[in-house]
């Protein structure tokens, strides 16, 4: 069963460093047809930024590419295009896998044949399984490629699961990593202690997909109970993030500095620094995901950031009702105002643009 020895030494090293992982969006026309220029533009983008890997065909990549006949393609073009950008050094792709078992294996079967080093396995639309069936599946899965688990928020088809559920999964020797997403303090404790309980805690890496409480999570010292009862801190080693699709730079220069926090000697300045950006990133992100309308506004409002910045051409998503919300924009509009850094991103970005899209 594929699990940490599967990984080249060198792609592992980067996983249990700790990465920045963008959650890679898909580029369409107004016809809304496969915009392979602009899809090239935004995996070259995320490797000139220092990202430690992609995320592809998960929800950022909008979970329809599977009905419309995009998977294959836009996993290909993603892992091609952003491995040679990257060259010179070690990354991760990460591909997204859904649906029931079969269909799940089938999409881990393909993202081993693209050159894909794990699974990101989304629970979204199994309301129907219990616990011990979701567990079968990663079991299956992760006979194919590495499995990173999956807290899904409920607001985009996520549920709940319980911290036996966790420790269950982080027993399995193909689970490498699990993503908090479930944007809930509660169920985040779940699933850190849950995993802290297993046996395999050492093995099984921490990385939040919270977009909404990025930099606390990664700051945090997560004291709880490890398998033999004691209290011991854990720590997430890095994010997976649909937040992280855009200014991704800055990402890279702010986990940074969480890192340098938290490292034994604790660098002040570099703590202050992070924690300055607590709220700033809690906002922006209330902007992008369209969170005061109930994340109706998600997708394209990381596609209205990419639009603006010229790495898209639209906000198209493969959903023609799926578009902004009513003050969304207006929302973009006042965090772009008040918070420099995300400007200096758009800097960075026309500095490079042409010889993205060329």
């Amino acid at each position: 069963m594929p699990g940490w020895e599967a990984l080249e030494p060198d792609v592992a090293a980067v996983l249990r460093r700790g990465a920045v992982i963008p959650a890679h969006p898909l580029a369409l026309s107004a016809e809304r047809r496969l915009d392979e220029r602009r899809q090239r533009a935004l995996s070259r983008y995320y490797a000139a930024a220092g990202a430690g890997g992609i995320a592809v065909g998960v929800h950022t990549t909008q979970f329809g590419i599977r009905e419309a006949g995009l998977l294959r393609p836009v996993l290909q073009l993603a892992a091609e295009t952003f491995h040679v950008a990257a060259v010179g050094r070690p990354t991760v792709r990460i591909a997204g896998a859904a649906g029931p078992t079969d269909q799940a294996v089938a999409e881990a079967q393909l993202a081993r044949e693209l050159g894909y080093h794990a699974v990101l396995l989304s629970p979204g639309g199994l309301a129907h399984l219990d616990e011990d069936a979701l567990l079968d599946r990663s079991a299956a899965v992760g006979e194919v490629l590495p499995v990173i688990g999956f807290a899904l928020q409920e607001a985009v088809g996520g549920r709940p699961l319980s911290a036996d559920y966790w420790r269950r999964l982080a027993d399995q020797p193909s689970t490498i990593a699990v993503k908090a997403a479930p944007f809930d303090r509660y169920r985040t404790v779940d699933l850190v202690r849950g995993v802290a309980a297993s046996g395999r805690a050492d093995d099984v890496l921490l990385y939040t997909g919270n977009d909404d409480a990025i930099v606390t999570d990664l700051l945090t010292p997560w004291w709880v109970a490890d398998a033999s009862g004691d209290l011991a801190p854990r720590r997430f080693a890095g994010g997976l993030l649909g937040h992280w699709a855009v200014w991704t730079r800055d990402a890279v220069e702010l986990f940074e500095k969480t890192r340098a926090a938290r490292d034994a000697d604790g660098d002040p300045a570099a703590r202050q620094a992070a924690e300055h950006r607590i709220a700033g990133t809690t906002d922006a992100n209330a902007a992008v995901f369209d969170a005061r309308n109930g994340f109706a506004g998600v997708i394209a409002g990381v596609h209205e950031v990419l639009r603006r910045q010229g790495l898209l051409q639209g906000i198209w998503c493969l959903d023609p009702h799926e578009t902004l919300s009513p003050g969304q924009s207006d929302e973009l509009d006042r965090v772009y105002a008040q918070y420099p850094w995300l400007r200096s991103e758009d800097e960075f970005i026309a500095s490079h643009l042409d010889e993205w899209l060329d």
